[in-house]
């Protein structure tokens, strides 16, 4: 059950945004147990988001996870999100945050996993 948010400060076409979604639903299979089965993406173009006091094309990846993975599980993932955003949106990895939620508690279709 991940959900992955990702805010950029710049603008984000739908085919862009289709492509984020696809790439990420490939993606997701490096942290064990999950898959674009279960994935749900949100993605933001146009943002209002400085990094280092900078308005140079920048993003912001929030990726929440049912349970947990392991750090190196965390890092892969982080690169390959890293990756995806220069590629399709053409922004550096170093202008690129990726921050996990772990949580316990996840709801869908009217209970608790």
């Amino acid at each position: 059950m991940p959900f992955i948010r990702v805010s950029a400060n710049v603008p984000v076409g739908e085919s862009q945004a289709e492509k984020i979604k696809a790439l990420l639903g490939q993606a997701i299979e490096i942290i064990p147990g999950k898959s674009e089965a279960w994935l749900m993406v949100e993605v933001e173009g146009e943002k209002a988001l400085w990094m280092a006091g900078s308005d140079a094309p920048a993003a912001m990846a929030e990726v929440s996870v049912y349970g947990g993975a392991d750090a190196d599980a965390y890092a892969s993932f982080s690169g390959r999100v890293c990756d995806i955003l220069d590629s399709v949106l053409d922004i550096s990895p170093d202008r690129v945050y990726v921050k996990y939620t772990e949580t316990e508690h996840w709801g869908w279709s009217g209970s608790n996993f």
